[in-house]
């Protein structure tokens, strides 16, 4: 029944390659488009993608591994402070980013007004913001911190000792973090250069108001401009291939993470101190640390709090207590139904490690992995095909003009977020408890109530709060399935940015802003800070 259910949420996906496949709409004609399409414009999704992808990678590991080695290796004053807030930026949705820079830096701007006025400066004073190169500086500074937290986690857990070693064998400093710091992250480096590309081929709000020709931007404009949904569908299909590319490359990257895990001895013992910097190493590690956070965080949520005020007395306060309550309904129900079909398939691999059990966590485990427009192409495509054969049939009307479809698409999007969470605390408890229970005559329904859910409520409660905070600023899938007058904070913030309105748009993006805040406050308290109060600091750098 389980893998059923898993089937029943991967069906989206299935249907986009079914695409592939010589029957229903998949007509020469569409074959033709397709065709068309490799023609013109696809080489330039693929080339546009490549390069955004490129930059984008570059400088995640050039900013997320510099920041890691900062606040692990190194003592400096303000570093518990700044290990915190590197961890910011993934509160922003990276379309709120753009909205911010656009309105700041466009032409018509206030810092090139202020700058021609004031200066006598005449023309463009700052390149063009939305451009390939906006989009990337946009991405890279929001999703740096996936580099930035898996490095910090495996330097911190493997470096201290071994780079102890190798200063006492006589290496430089230099050498000591060239050869053996950066070597042991560099899965780390991989399984997050991974996620933000994974992020980055999701990616619809930056693409599409930049005016950027990537895949998920091409995947709507066949769809919605071209009228052919076939087509869509296996444009929809050649991304999901390279997302499942990277996703295999962060799972392999993940697994090697293992590798020289130490074992045994202290980890703060006086050897494996950080250490202290002086004079110059300190203005070095506030610039590494500080401008990710500035740029990344701080400017675009002033940015945004300009127009705000500016606007204030024309802002739509009454819509926007609609807008929050649709957003809020739709994140709740959806965290509710994730984290409960986490926890019945956690549950049911615990009680059955079986074959079709791992293969149903595996498959929903997936989803996550899947784009936001893949998403939209692969639940309207069987929609579009029922409604060919079933005209007069109402599982259309149910999944396009209610919320259930919606409900759907996060659930398939969602679903690994709360998995992840439930099977980390079901680790974390013994199975010997399962053992004494049902000695106690505890069967499954009273075993999971008695035993599993109150050890179980702390991860349930974070689990349901990504998965909240995920879908409140979902744009892709919102945007095409929800139903009319349905509108949500990020599907508002959207079409009000992309109107010109940013004044208005601020006031729902910056909503985003503060919801997001939650998991990382989370997040940070679960990993807690580098160093602990023993842990001092050994001065000197040699």
């Amino acid at each position: 029944m389980f893998l059923l259910l898993a089937l029943l949420l991967m069906l989206p996906v299935l249907s986009v390659f079914a695409a592939w496949l010589p029957w229903g709409d998949s007509s020469p004609e569409s074959g033709q488009i397709l065709l068309e399409m490799s023609r013109t414009v696809l080489p330039d999704y693929a080339l546009t993608t490549l390069w955004l992808c490129l930059l984008v990678a570059a400088g995640v590991s050039l900013i997320g591994l510099s920041a890691a080695v900062a606040v692990t290796l190194f003592e400096f004053p303000g570093r518990r402070l700044l290990a915190w807030a590197l961890l910011l930026p993934l509160a922003m949705p990276a379309y709120v980013v753009a909205y911010a820079y656009t309105d700041f830096f466009q032409y018509s701007g206030p810092l090139q007004n202020f700058l021609r006025l004031n200066l006598g400066l005449q023309g463009r004073v700052f390149p063009e913001v939305r451009s390939l190169g906006g989009a990337a500086w946009v991405f890279t500074f929001t999703l740096y911190p996936y580099v930035y937290l898996l490095a910090r986690t495996a330097l911190g857990e493997r470096s201290a000792n071994l780079m102890e070693a190798a200063r006492l064998l006589g290496a430089p400093l230099r050498r000591r973090i060239l050869a053996v710091a950066l070597p042991l992250a560099r899965p780390a480096v991989a399984a997050g250069v991974a996620l933000a590309l994974m992020e980055t081929l999701a990616d619809f709000g930056v693409a599409s108001y930049f005016g950027i020709q990537t895949f998920s931007a091409g995947i709507y404009k066949a769809w919605l401009a071209m009228d052919n949904r076939v087509a869509a569908a296996q444009l929809a299909a050649l991304l999901l291939l390279v997302v499942a590319l990277l996703l295999g490359l962060e799972r392999r990257a993940q697994s090697r993470l293992r590798f020289g895990q130490a074992h045994g001895g202290r980890s703060d013992t006086l050897d494996a101190r950080p250490l202290r910097l002086r004079a110059a190493g300190v203005w070095l590690a506030w610039l590494v640390c500080g401008v990710p956070v500035l740029l990344g965080f701080v400017l675009p949520v002033l940015f945004m709090l300009r127009p705000l005020l500016a606007d204030g007395h024309n802002l739509p306060w009454g819509s926007f207590v609609g807008w929050a309550i649709n957003s809020l309904r739709l994140a709740s129900i959806s965290a509710l139904l994730a984290v409960g079909l986490a926890l019945l398939l956690a549950f049911n691999l615990r009680r059955s490690p079986s074959l079709p059990a791992k293969l149903a966590l595996q498959l929903v485990g997936l989803g996550y992995a899947v784009p936001g427009a893949v998403l939209v192409v692969g639940l309207l495509l069987p929609v579009g095909w029922l409604q060919t054969i079933y005209p007069h049939g109402g599982l259309a009307y149910y999944l396009t003009a209610t919320s259930l479809g919606l409900v759907w698409a996060y659930l398939v999007r969602f679903s690994a977020v709360a998995l992840q969470s439930v099977q980390s605390a079901y680790a974390r408890i013994p199975a010997s408890l399962d053992d004494s229970a049902r000695m106690l005559g505890n069967r499954d329904g009273l075993l999971l109530r008695r035993v599993h859910w109150p050890l179980l409520q702390p991860s349930l409660a974070a689990a349901a709060l990504l998965v909240f905070v995920d879908v409140m600023k979902e744009l892709p899938a919102t945007l095409v399935l929800r139903p009319f007058n349905s509108d949500t904070l990020a599907v508002v913030a959207y079409q009000l940015a992309r109107d010109e309105r940013l004044g208005e748009a601020a006031l729902p993006a910056l909503a985003l802003v503060l919801v997001g805040l939650l998991p990382v406050l989370l997040l940070n308290r679960a990993l807690g800070l580098p160093g602990t109060a023993r842990a001092q600091p050994r001065p000197g750098l040699s």
